[in-house]
């Protein structure tokens, strides 16, 4: 299981999330920040510091936030 980042990053990119992240898997897209599912580890240090909390658990996605993982996944080409 990975991260999302979903909506309430679009527009918002604060970034607060990409300086904590110990794999670096955070990557800055035209709209929103993403996070790689093939790369996060689930350490959860984004989660803390994402000023409007945008970021959850894939296995805790509401069903209107799947379309931010399948958006990660197009991103990243995986």
């Amino acid at each position: 299981m990975a991260f999302v980042i979903t909506q309430p990053c679009e527009g918002e990119q604060a970034g607060e999330c990409v300086s904590v992240c110990p794999v670096d898997c955070i990557e800055q897209g035209e709209d929103q920040y993403y996070i790689n599912p093939d790369i996060c580890i689930d350490c959860g240090a984004c989660v803390s510091v994402c000023p409007v909390d945008a970021i959850v658990e894939e296995y805790e996605m509401r069903p209107e936030e799947e379309p931010y993982l399948a958006k990660a996944e197009a991103f990243f080409g995986v």
